[in-house]
């Protein structure tokens, strides 16, 4: 039912993974530092994503977290280099710090929930990460509300077109 602190970290001829349903919580460090890394798939189980689970994961370019993760802890997603997309779904509600920083190939965030301030995220979460230059995909109608909160208003420009679940 999870995937244990540091069970593959390190492994970079790991090129694919996907996290089965009867998995509920991706440990501490899980994955971290596989560079061969391009594709995950997490499960709809997954209720939390470790502190550093995909932390240095260079070849990785885009994430999906499932409707059932509640939180994602800190520098979950740090170093991934080459991560140029991310999609919230509307049930989440906690980003640890620095949980995507250095990711400086951002391009494309989407978030479904229509309340900003319900994405509860501590401090740096895209802390030298290339917002200023991404776009920030929000629901329709929702585009001053993530304008006037934290840390979305840091992003070079948002759009109301994503469509909530």
């Amino acid at each position: 039912t999870s995937i244990g602190d540091y069970a593959f970290v390190f492994c970079s001829g790991l090129t694919s993974i996907t996290i089965g349903n009867s998995v509920t919580s991706i440990g501490e460090g899980a994955f971290g530092g596989c560079t061969g890394l391009t594709s995950i798939t997490i499960g709809n189980s997954v209720t939390s994503i470790g502190e550093g689970a995909f932390g240095g994961c260079t070849g990785l370019t885009s994430v999906t977290i499932p409707n059932s993760v509640n939180s994602i802890g800190s520098e979950a997603f740090i170093g991934c280099t080459g991560l140029t997309s991310i999609t919230f779904p509307n049930s989440f509600t906690g980003i640890r710090e620095k949980a995507f920083s250095v990711c400086p190939s951002l391009k494309h965030i989407t978030v479904m929930s229509t309340r900003p301030e319900k994405y509860s995220c501590d401090g740096e979460v895209f802390d030298a990460a290339a917002v200023e230059t991404a776009t920030l995909h929000v629901p329709a109608g929702c585009k001053k509300a993530y304008e006037n909160c934290e840390p979305w208003s840091d992003f070079g420009t948002i759009i109301d077109d994503a469509t909530t679940e």
